[in-house]
Parts: C-alpha cells; structure tokens; sequence
C-alpha cells in the first residue's frame, strides 16, 4: 500500500467514494470540494496498492500548526475490512507528525459504536463534549458529532480552541453562529 498526495485527475474517483461513503450533511458539493484543492492547508491523500491504478481509499486532511483535521477519511466499499483505514491512520501519523482530530457520530446505532471502537483500536480517544459540525455547504444541516484526538484525550480548554479552528478555517463561520 502506498499513499501519495491527490492527483487532480483523481479527483472525480475521490468523490464518488465520498458520496459512497458519507451522508449528504457532511459533505460537499462536487464543486465546492473540487474548489478546497486550491487551499494551502486542505490535502487529500489517497492510497493505492504500488502495482494498481485504482484508489481504495483516502484521507482529506486540513493541516493547523499544533493539529491535523481529518475531514474525510473513506475506503472504497469493495476494499473495506482489509485493514486499509488503519494503514492510512498509521501513514498519517507518521507524515503529519502531529495530533490528528476527526468527527464521529454519536454512538447511538451500531455502524457509529463500530466507527468510534474502530478509531479508539487506532489510537484515537474519544472527548466528550457537545459539538456540533456547522452546516457544510449552503442547504446543508449542521450535524452533532464528537471530536476524537489522536495522542490522548483533550482538556475542555484543548477542544474550544480546536473548535474554534474548525469553525473559523473548515466550515467558515464564526462560533457564535452555532453556539
């Protein structure tokens, strides 16, 4: 497995994943993800096996000083139980080398509790405090989520500026929009 920085040509692929993989509340139009390649601090990494053309999954990932958002991390339905979502965690620790956050349903079905069991066997903890991820585009819902941390859990101060990032830079509003 090899994980390499998005080729724009690959990008239609990514979004079909993406559409395959998340509700539509927390994701993007095709243009308005399409338009995030152009930001400095938004990368998508995809992962390939070295002797296919064809991607199985990826991580798109904003990247702040002190911690890396991973906004969408998804494998293409026909490779998933394979251990691919763990390699590109791993791989993301190693060449971020930094704190990762990411979003998680409340545990309240079975595929969230399995989501959360899945990231805390990856290293990741979950905090919780109420959050909710702000309306992704226009026509959009804001969705409650819960913040996971990679390294350890987070004190109430760590998550209020984390959240205060998030909104500000990823979701462009400002907090008292949502609080």
């Amino acid at each position: 497995m090899i994980i390499e920085t998005l080729n724009v040509a690959d990008f239609p692929l990514i979004y079909t994943i993406m559409e395959k993989s998340f509700p539509e509340d927390e994701r993007r139009p095709y243009n308005e993800q399409e338009a995030l390649l152009r930001n400095p601090l938004y990368r998508i990494y995809i992962v390939r096996e070295s002797d296919e053309k064809s991607v199985q999954g990826f991580a798109a990932v904003w990247e702040f000083d002190k911690f890396a958002f991973v906004e969408h991390l998804a494998v293409e339905p026909s490779n998933r139980n394979k251990g691919i979502g763990a390699g590109i965690l791993e791989m993301l620790h190693c060449k971020i080398g930094k704190k990762l956050c990411l979003e998680v349903e409340p545990p309240k079905d079975e595929m969230s509790v399995r989501r959360i069991a899945f990231y805390k066997r990856n290293h990741f903890f979950f905090n919780d405090y109420e959050y909710f991820q702000p309306p992704i585009s226009e026509g959009k819902n804001p969705v409650q989520l819960y913040i996971m941390t990679s390294e350890s859990e987070i004190t109430e101060q760590e998550f209020l500026l984390i959240k205060s990032i998030l909104y500000k830079k990823v979701y462009g509003v400002v907090q008292k929009d949502m609080d």
